[in-house]
């Protein structure tokens, strides 16, 4: 028996078994739009409320990026536009995707409108500690809900002075609307204007566009898009670094089938999805751990 039909699994004098053709599903059609959360932040790692404190990437965050990047390049992802807040996790995690596509020559539009919520007196603190100490009723109410905001970050909290006085807030927000705390609903109401003034605009100009954003303030376009009760976006945990895309129609809603798709493998997506949603339930030993695994 030769080696050909040794691989194709049939007799000598017999032709080889044809392979049937890989069902490939029709592209639907409509408006594109590709959104990622930035890679695990440092104090993501930590396990620590970060919220407007202008924190980096962790070395794991970094590869995230990397590997969001290297799925939307298998995608075959192009983008005439970028969007992104003013905070360097986000930023970072923009530039390290249009490298890996080679496409770092777009316009990047940075807008403090697509921070991450203000997680207010919360900032800096230990989300594990904070359970134990207030509780994971109360704890998971200031998380979690909707229009429940967090204590207000105070003038004598530690990181009050290095947020308010930090330069990537010199074009906005305006002193008198410089918040001290965010919920939920407060994120929607202050993200959803540029959503709607700017990058709307440029989704039904027929441009391609990425945003890289952060949980609470992607979690804001996501509950627009479909239309999600305050309940159910309470629900939703978005991974770091794994991109998602959605289809949109000409009153920017998803067409049929065209809602949340995540590029990515399945199981890690649902695994990242529960990571998130388990961060206040790790332990400072858990956290530990996970940054001698990454110096490793």
């Amino acid at each position: 028996m030769s080696d050909c039909c040794k691989c194709k699994g049939g007799k000598k004098g017999e032709a080889p078994a044809k392979e049937k053709p890989v069902e490939k599903k029709p592209e639907l059609k409509g408006f594109k739009v590709i959104m990622v959360r930035h890679g695990e932040s440092e104090w993501n790692k930590q396990n620590l409320f970060c919220g407007w404190v202008n924190v980096d990437l962790s070395d794991k965050g970094k590869e995230e990026a990397k590997c969001a990047g290297e799925a939307l390049k298998k995608e075959c992802a192009k983008f005439d536009v970028a969007y992104t807040s003013v905070l360097k996790r986000a930023q970072i995690t923009c530039d390290t995707i249009l490298e890996v596509l080679n496409q770092k020559d777009i316009p990047i539009v940075k807008s403090w409108r697509l921070n991450e919520r203000h997680y207010g007196g919360l900032t800096g603190l230990n989300k594990t500690e904070t359970v134990q100490k207030f509780g994971e009723e109360q704890v998971q109410i200031w998380r979690r809900s909707f229009d429940t905001p967090p204590p207000p970050m105070k003038c004598d909290h530690p990181y009050f002075e290095e947020i308010m006085r930090d330069e990537i807030y010199k074009c906005g927000p305006p002193m008198e609307e410089f918040p001290r705390f965010e919920s939920l609903e407060l994120t929607i109401k202050r993200c959803m204007p540029f959503w709607n003034d700017c990058i709307v605009p440029e989704i039904k100009a027929g441009k391609k566009v990425l945003i890289a954003a952060h949980g609470n303030s992607l979690r804001g376009i996501v509950k627009t898009l479909d239309n999600l009760s305050d309940e159910e976006i309470m629900e939703l945990n978005l991974p770091t670094g794994i991109p998602f895309e959605y289809t949109l129609d000409d009153s920017m809603k998803p067409v049929p089938g065209g809602s949340m798709r995540f590029l990515g493998d399945p199981e890690t997506v649902q695994k990242a999805m529960e990571d998130v949603k388990n961060q206040g339930k790790k332990t400072k030993e858990d956290t530990k751990e996970e940054g001698k695994g990454e110096k490793k």
